[in-house]
């Protein structure tokens, strides 16, 4: 009995430690028929913070519990070079130099005050029109916090 109890529980914490944050890309969004609001994590591979938020914010237990159950979650490199249709619009690449450049969406999406930083976090409501963005590093406390506020004001 005891084996039998032990080796329940040894399942149980392995799929909890198992948990896999479930990623998205915009087109499968698009066709999803549920409707559910979207958060959108603009990084750059380079980004140190994007790093920090991909391996601590996006790893924690209970992060990756609210984002599966209530929203899409997208993760999206700023510099991707492939066309992306959303919203019954192309965006692609924009190239600003040898090796640099930019992604039309991440700039659609990421802009705030003429101005893109890196980690930047976008909440889509419903319709897909932007509610908040947030153009920092957030942490997994700080990224609950703003789950438990989005959940609270149901304006989405």
């Amino acid at each position: 009995m005891k084996c039998i109890l032990f080796f329940i529980l040894f399942i149980s914490f392995q799929q909890s430690v198992n948990a896999q944050l479930i990623t998205r890309t915009f087109e499968e969004v698009e066709n999803l028929h549920v409707k559910k609001p979207i958060i959108v994590f603009l990084h750059a591979k380079w980004c140190k913070y994007c790093d920090v938020m991909e391996n601590t914010t996006f790893k924690n237990e209970e992060v990756i519990k609210k984002l599966n159950n209530h929203y899409y979650f997208i993760s999206f490199d700023v510099e991707s070079k492939e066309s992306i249709k959303f919203h019954d619009r192309i965006f692609n690449y924009k190239p600003s130099g040898y090796k640099t450049g930019i992604h039309e969406l991440a700039e659609a999406l990421g802009n705030t005050k003429n101005k893109l930083s890196y980690p930047t976090t976008v909440i889509l409501n419903t319709k897909h029109e932007i509610i908040f963005q947030y153009p920092s590093l957030l942490r997994p406390k700080g990224f609950l916090k703003l789950l438990n506020v989005l959940k609270e004001n149901e304006t989405l």
